[in-house]
């Protein structure tokens, strides 16, 4: 274990989300089951908790670490498909990049959702939101086994035959909330390519083109998934062209189906400066999205909305659009959930399904001078949006602590709760969201 004033503590400590302070007593790598269990052991032995990490996207909720040991999960990246039975085994540091690769090889598509660098654990047992997901559903539905190792330090395997409670209670309720998550697995499905891409235009088109993207959405068939956004970039080098230092507005997403250049015409009607959308193996789905491909240090704001009817369109234009003084903001987001996505699906686990048809995320930049504007002018959109919404959060897209009965409901939280008081009693894990 590194602990503070080791040599690599302070690089130990830091995440993807890179200004989330965390500050853990101690901080361990392992690279086997072995070493997992021997983890947990220790800590109880020392009277620590254990705070699960994979590539910390989401780990400013974690809070204070201060009497917890941070098990950084990363060493452990294995990767395994079945192309025969249609199945993937990862281990817990396991990135999606390489799933969609592998997956792609074989004509088969992964429910990944926009990052390339994310872990595939955390993401998929917290629900999944994918492009793929209006007509396959969310991830974690297709979840068929986790491996664990529990409380009192043994490995647990939890699938439709073992250990159903604990099964059920992984798939949606947050892995770190019942142990440390060792490895998972999940169905793929048959995908030889996918129409799919991104399309921009200047900031100054936001309204006609928002104003099309809910014209579009209000009737879209399941088999389109569609996002769309304000980016805005600055002026560094690092940003290319023709992104630097400009205000932009995109579309971007999947289509299946059998004309999916149909569904997406009248955004081309409106000539956008660039147009990517074609035909592409699934492996190029994970970065359609062009999310950053190292740690940032970024954060947000979440809100699950009913509807995004054309006042909405006013709105959005109002608190985040030209003129709005949300320019440092690095990105506001709406995507199109529903379908299959809000469809509870039998024999599920705690979150099959998302109560909410669309998800809007607003982010920003938390250094320096940008910080204060980032928290500004986050919850300026989230507030302005606010009649569209009942207050319900969807966990991996909310970066601060809230009311867990806000994601699950009251009957799903006590549930889970009851689940977790079987596996561990003694709250010895500590979550991001912790139940």
């Amino acid at each position: 274990m590194i602990r503070p004033g080791d040599a690599g503590y302070d690089e130990a400590r830091t995440t993807w989300a890179l200004v989330a302070d965390l500050r853990p007593a101690a901080i361990a790598f392992p690279t086997s089951v072995a070493e997992a269990a021997e983890v947990v052991r220790l800590a109880t032995t020392e009277g620590m908790r254990v705070a699960p990490l994979s590539t910390g996207h989401n780990a400013y909720p974690l809070g204070d670490l201060s009497g917890s040991v941070l098990v950084r999960m990363s060493s452990m990246p294995a990767i395994s498909v079945a192309p025969e039975d249609r199945r993937a085994r990862v281990e817990a540091g396991a990135l999606w990049g390489p799933i969609a690769e592998r997956a792609s090889a074989h004509g088969l598509a992964a429910p990944h959702g926009s990052s390339p660098d994310a872990g595939v654990v955390g993401y998929t047992l917290g629900g999944g939101i994918n492009w793929y997901g209006r007509s396959r559903g969310l991830a974690v539905n297709s979840v068929t086994a986790v491996e664990l190792i529990t409380a009192d330090g043994s490995l647990v395997r939890a699938d439709a035959e073992h250990e159903a409670d604990l099964f059920w209670a992984l798939r949606g309720g947050g892995a770190a909330n019942f142990g440390l998550v060792t490895s998972l697995e999940f169905a793929l499905f048959e995908l030889k390519s996918v129409y799919a891409g991104m399309m921009l235009w200047d900031q100054r088109d936001a309204h006609r083109v928002l104003t099309r993207f809910q014209e579009v959405v209000s009737d879209a068939p399941e088999e389109m998934t569609l996002s769309y956004r304000h980016m805005n970039f600055p002026l560094i080098p690092e940003v290319p062209e023709p992104f630097r230092g400009r205000n932009l507005v995109i579309i971007d997403g999947a289509v299946l189906g059998s004309s999916p250049e149909e569904n997406v015409r009248p955004f081309h009607e409106l000539k956008p400066e660039v147009d990517t959308f074609a035909e592409v193996p699934p492996s190029a789905v994970v970065r359609i999205h062009m999310d950053p491909e190292h740690p940032t240090p970024g954060w947000g704001r979440s809100a699950l909305l009913d509807d995004f009817p054309a006042a909405a369109v006013d709105r959005l234009i109002e608190v985040a659009g030209p003129g709005s003084g949300n320019d440092l903001a690095l990105a506001v987001e709406v995507r199109h959930l529903g379908g299959a996505m809000a469809r509870p699906v039998a024999g599920g686990g705690a979150l099959s399904a998302i109560d909410g048809q669309f998800q809007l995320v607003s982010g920003g930049m938390m250094i320096g001078g940008f910080a204060e504007q980032t928290l500004r002018h986050t919850q300026r959109v989230i507030d302005g949006l606010g009649e569209w919404s009942r207050g319900r959060e969807y966990l991996n897209f909310q970066e601060e602590r809230v009311d867990p009965g806000r994601a699950f409901g009251s009957g799903v939280l006590d549930r889970l709760r009851a689940v977790r008081d079987q596996v561990d009693p003694g709250r010895l894990f500590q979550a991001n969201h912790e139940l």
